[in-house]
């Protein structure tokens, strides 16, 4: 008999990009061995809410208000929904040694370069493309990696390069990051881990 499939929860933060190509991904059965249970936010107007509504996903916000409560919220809306995967897709909250230490390899995060170039504290969004392009370098990407207590610093799971052509600007640059790797190893690496966790799930 099948096991049943993973439950994976998003925690968002912003438009809800990745997610959107995680949903997708979910209707077109690149994502098969998870489904996507929860999406929370950290913000209220979070266009990704909207995304998560419109594709019939439970959302939760969890206001930011001081580190120790704030993610003991989020840790009890997981635990009460048994999730077996967390994907942080935007989520512009680092979070904490204590937290991350309950989810070993349970928690996923896409990075817009390719680690270790233009990552770890102070490299998100449009820095880490500003910074590619500063540097001269002629090819960038994208990575997804667990997550630890380091900015960036967990095992890589997936990585996809993305050349760089001239006259890009930073904006230009991530969208082709986002289209050409973010979109396709997101919803891939989500497969890869929940087919073993499903192989674990009684």
């Amino acid at each position: 008999m099948e096991g049943r499939k993973a439950k994976i929860a998003v925690l968002v933060s912003g438009g809800g990009t990745n997610l959107q190509a995680l949903i997708d991904a979910e209707k077109s059965g690149v994502l098969r061995s998870g489904r996507l249970a929860l999406v929370i936010s950290n913000k209220a107007d979070a266009y990704a809410l909207v995304r998560a509504k419109n594709a019939g996903i439970e959302t939760v916000v969890v206001k930011k208000t001081d580190r120790a409560t704030f993610e003991s919220r989020i840790t009890e809306e997981l635990e009460s929904r048994s999730i077996d995967l967390i994907v942080l897709a935007g989520f512009m909250v680092i979070l904490s040694k204590e937290f991350t230490d309950r989810y070993p390899e349970r928690i996923l995060n896409v990075h817009p370069s390719l680690i270790p170039s233009f990552c770890g504290e102070g490299f998100y969004g449009l820095k880490v493309h500003e910074a590619a392009l500063n540097r001269g370098v002629k090819v960038t990407g994208a990575t997804v990696h667990f997550v630890n207590e380091i900015a960036d610093g967990g095992k890589i799971v997936m990585q996809k390069a993305v050349e760089v052509k001239e006259g890009d600007t930073p904006e230009i640059l991530q969208r082709r990051v986002m289209e050409e790797a973010e979109w396709k190893i997101l919803p891939a690496s989500c497969e890869i881990v929940c087919k073993k966790i499903k192989e674990n799930i009684k």
